[in-house]
């Protein structure tokens, strides 16, 4: 995986330009997968390329305007290195990784073993990324700064997602906040994922799972990740109160399409300035916030 970061950051930027999302190259078609390169003046300093499982251009389920399941632009091979290859099967051990750990907690909540599980069986929007943290050239911005003189290369936040399974490659730089709301490192271990619980999963059990607030500091040099964020299929019912439809007397379940609140998450409540491209096709903007709303 780590061979997989090195060939694909060190290829030259014409490369890397081809695969780039519209957002940062206009002649591209890619709106959500692809690459993406250092924002010059953002406290946030990585550049990365992410992609998702292929679904079948014959699959009549899908609205061809569902943007989760655009087919990923790939970087031109040199044979030296089998990329694409080596990614897509790296996506299948981690989701099924991913599986086994869901199917573990139901056992430990008590209930079916396909509660979670089930969500992610037939066309998963999960991401799956690799990032280059490279160091800052000259002085950082301001709102790169924070206490203590440290620095940051990504700032504080949770996941807007179900599940991310991080590998570190060894390096340090990833600190989480704990139980009394100050910051910890977190020391990296050989063969070994981090595991974070993402927004979505905290709020589908009701704050039971607590997400996961980290943030990456500043190293001094070149630093690599893989992060695999779990995201549930577009049709997957993951509204609030989840548990009660397989635990009897709790508060009524509200059913709620993953699509939707992931829609609504990065265009109107996070508002991730690269996203502001990603067309609204099933008007998730009225669904939540009533007609008639030009801002949010």
């Amino acid at each position: 995986m780590f061979r997989c970061c090195k060939w694909f950051f060190n290829q030259p930027i014409e490369k890397k330009r081809k695969i780039m999302r519209n957002f940062w190259n206009p002649d591209s078609k890619n709106i959500y997968r692809g690459y993406f390169p250092v924002v010059e003046g953002e406290p946030s300093r990585k550049e990365g390329f992410e992609f998702g499982r292929d679904v079948s251009i014959d699959n009549k389920s899908i609205n061809p305007e569902n943007w989760f399941y655009e087919r990923t632009p790939w970087p031109e091979e040199d044979g030296t290195f089998p990329f694409k290859e080596f990614m897509q099967a790296q996506y299948e051990v981690v989701h099924s990784a991913a599986m086994e750990i869901l199917r573990l907690t139901a056992n430990g909540l008590g209930v079916e073993e396909t509660a979670f599980i089930h969500l992610f069986q037939e066309n998963p929007c999960s991401t799956f990324r690799i990032m280059h943290y490279p160091p800052w050239d000259g002085p950082p911005p301001k709102n790169a700064r924070i206490e203590d003189g440290k620095i940051i290369t990504t700032p504080d936040h949770s996941d807007s997602n179900f599940l991310t399974l991080l590998c570190l490659f060894n390096y340090e730089g990833l600190e989480v906040v704990g139980p009394d709301g100050n910051w910890i490192p977190v020391a990296p271990r050989e063969n070994s994922f981090v595991m974070n619980i993402g927004d979505l999963f905290s709020r589908m059990m009701n704050g039971r799972f607590k997400a996961t607030r980290h943030r990456v500091l500043d190293i001094g040099i070149d630093r690599y990740s893989v992060p695999f964020f779990l995201e549930p299929a577009y049709e997957s019912d993951i509204g609030v109160n989840y548990m009660s439809q397989y635990i009897k007397g709790g508060p009524e379940h509200v059913p709620e399409k993953y699509g939707h609140y992931m829609v609504n998450m990065v265009k109107y409540v996070r508002k991730y300035f690269e996203y502001k491209v990603l067309p609204d096709f099933e008007n998730v903007k009225e669904k939540y916030y009533g007609k008639g709303q030009k801002d949010i």
